[in-house]
């Protein structure tokens, strides 16, 4: 069996965190991030289902999240995956989007798959100037190029029309954002949300394709990875964000994150310009 080879940079000049994945068989289970990704599959094939909606990730193609997508993808055939990503944070982004667009307003991208040559090609030059450690001048030409393509080719600066029981639904993430580290319940939700527990499920899964389960999960992991940024224990991390134990947060953390809790840490806590960790596994 392939050996998966894992490289993750934190290039603090930038912002943004790159990663490169490759002989990876592992599959992503449903989660969101709190940031943009913007991604490019070199190879093997995915099944990847975005809120709710399901499509097949072909080498060559590049996939667009915005904060808050739930997604998950699995793979398709015998070929592992490689692939490159960058995350790119809300903060990040909004200046970015002021530079370019004159606007604070945040870009959505609707669709989450993108057939693009010109722009995958662009994205792995960037790409690679991550990884290499490349000057800052250099670096922060290349990303305003390359979010300008983006922006303009495929980004859409209007909100989304609001779905059924938005401000339901709100409130129930709401909820679920502030008690996270409790032992919560959907009963809880609900009554915070009011509404029934079949339309909270429905009308959630239909806004963001996830449950309100899995929504939890998430926003779990999200603080829990804030949390080692700033140099917790993953122990300490798993105990502060609600999870059971130590076991249940490392799945769940590497499920959606694609390294496990402690290495992240590590990627963090190295400083600098950029940093890489690298893993065989």
């Amino acid at each position: 069996m392939e050996k998966a080879e894992k490289a993750v940079v934190a290039d603090h000049d930038l912002r943004i965190e790159a990663y490169r994945f490759q002989g990876l068989s592992q599959p992503f289970s449903l989660h969101f991030h709190a940031h943009y990704v913007l991604g490019l599959v070199e190879r093997g094939i995915r099944d990847l289902t975005c809120k709710g909606q399901k499509t097949v990730l072909h080498p060559g193609q590049l996939f667009l999240l915005n904060p808050g997508d739930s997604h998950a993808c699995a793979q398709c055939g015998d070929e592992p995956l490689d692939y490159r990503s960058v995350t790119i944070p809300i903060e990040t982004m909004t200046d970015l989007v002021k530079e370019l667009a004159g606007t604070h307003i945040l870009p959505v991208f609707p669709e989450p798959v993108a057939n693009d040559p010109e722009l995958a090609c662009q994205f792995r030059a960037f790409h690679q100037l991550l990884l290499s450690g490349g000057g800052r001048f250099e670096k922060e030409e290349s990303l305003l190029l390359l979010a300008g393509q983006l922006l303009e080719k495929h980004g859409r600066l209007s909100p989304p029309p609001s779905p059924e029981c938005r401000r339901e639904i709100q409130r129930a993430c709401a909820y679920m954002d502030r008690h996270f580290a409790e032992r919560v319940t959907l009963d809880q939700v609900c009554r915070h949300a009011s509404l029934s527990r079949s339309t909270l499920l429905r009308a959630m899964t239909r806004d963001q394709g996830i449950t309100p389960y899995r929504y939890l999960e998430a926003v779990r992991v999200n603080a829990a990875k804030r949390l080692l940024e700033q140099g917790t224990s993953p122990l300490e991390a798993a105990l502060e964000t609600g999870f059971s134990d130590q076991s249940h947060f490392t799945n769940h953390f590497t499920a959606a994150i694609g390294v496990s809790p402690g290495v992240y840490r590590d990627i963090c806590k190295r400083g600098g310009k950029g940093e890489q960790h690298g893993r065989s596994e």
